[in-house]
């Protein structure tokens, strides 16, 4: 690891992947297509591990998350993937004690994942003493709890995105009332929607701010240099469900602010920045002290300042000339719009668009069914195209 902190990035496919690499990420984490906690995530097969290592090259490592509940007629399952991506990945990210037992059986090194929600000293050295090189802690610490742990046992902890409002994300909401677990991946957010109150003879009442299950995103960014102070070794992104452009925008910022300390300004610009991709508003969690109401978000959809939408593909790329060419599927791309254009291998690419032609012929507005030719760096046949906008508030 060439830092002193590690800055780990979710990876929901391969498009998040290339992001993250080429964002600045040390190391990434992504589950397989079962026993994932985030199961709605495109994800990943064995064979798919091969090409993950060539993408993340000797600088960035791999965890592989096992982290949901197993069951009894599923440990066969497990060992056999196990044994299968051994010297692939760096780490399987678990807590379950039965992949704990064949990751040590197996001699594999393991991360406890948060959803052990280890929140005391006694219970991180519980798991060091199983063999874990690292435990990723319960999301309901402070510093001074953070810093008293991360004195016995290296540790892991998130520094942006989604807060669920139950413990660590032990949530029973979704399989209660759409039969489908959080805590075997499939959590249908639930504590995400706005609510009515309704009483036993039909009477209702609109709850002011009505998404009171819904927690605010965490955004460490104002505190980073507390958080190092803190002992922690890996800073983590949650997001394996976001996109490429999630991926990328808060890698970015985040490196910035794990390299060095930045000033108040420089603050205030990477918020504007994290502002921009999807955030249900920006909490500290409970690094600074026990969550109050601010801490819940009010909007039942994203906060973000800016949206994507799907405008087209790209058709070739021509490297000699750094030219691409766009076939557009809908809407339509004008002289100085911005757009995103992402891919598998791409990850991302962001740009304005300062010429476009047609046939040799400079044109200043494309609609759909038309193929226009844009200076673009490396990109790929295939890759999508989006038309980055300031959302209408």
């Amino acid at each position: 690891m060439k830092n002193k902190y590690e800055l780990l990035a979710p990876a929901g496919d391969f498009s998040m992947l290339s992001a993250a690499v080429n964002a600045g990420a040390d190391a990434v984490y992504f589950g397989l297509k079962e026993f994932s906690m985030r199961d709605n995530a495109k994800n990943f097969s064995v064979d798919d591990l091969d090409e993950i290592g060539r993408i993340c090259g000797k600088k960035v490592k791999k965890y592989l998350t096992l982290n949901v509940i197993i069951y009894e007629d599923e440990i066969k399952k497990i060992e056999d993937i196990l044994k299968k991506v051994k010297g692939k990945i760096d780490a399987i990210i678990c807590w379950d004690l039965s992949v704990i037992n064949l990751c040590v059986k197996l001699k594999i090194p393991f991360h406890v994942s948060t959803q052990a929600s280890v929140s005391n000293s006694e219970s991180a050295k519980f798991y060091r003493n199983l063999g874990a090189e690292r435990v990723v802690l319960a999301r309901e610490l402070n510093l001074d709890q953070i810093k008293k742990i991360s004195k016995l046992v290296p540790v892991e902890c998130f520094i942006h995105g989604a807060m669920c409002v139950a413990v660590s994300g032990r949530c029973f909401m979704s399989q209660e009332l759409f039969g489908r677990s959080a805590n075997r991946g499939m959590c249908t957010q639930v504590c995400r929607r706005s609510y009515t109150i309704r009483d036993d003879e039909g009477r209702e009442l609109k709850v002011n701010r009505n998404t009171v299950l819904s927690a605010k995103d965490l955004c460490a960014l104002p505190f980073m240099d507390k958080l190092k102070e803190a002992g922690i070794v890996s800073f983590k992104i949650e997001g394996r469900n976001r996109d490429a452009r999630y991926v990328d925008t808060v890698v970015k910022v985040y490196r910035k602010a794990i390299d060095r300390n930045l000033t108040k300004e420089e603050v205030e610009e990477g918020l504007k920045e994290l502002e921009k991709v999807y955030n249900k508003g920006f909490s500290s969690g409970f690094y600074l002290g026990v969550p109050t109401n601010d801490d819940f978000s009010t909007v039942e959809n994203s906060a973000a300042t800016t949206e994507k939408k799907f405008v087209g593909k790209i058709t070739h790329y021509y490297p000699k000339a750094g030219v691409g060419t766009i076939l557009i599927l809908t809407g339509e791309l004008k002289v100085g719009d911005n757009i995103a254009v992402i891919g598998r291998t791409t990850g991302i690419e962001n740009l304005k668009i300062s010429t476009m032609e047609i046939g040799k012929k400079p044109v200043s507005v494309v609609t759909k069914g038309e193929e226009v030719g844009i200076k673009l760096p490396r990109v790929r046949e295939g890759d999508d195209v989006y038309l980055i906008k300031n959302k209408q508030n």
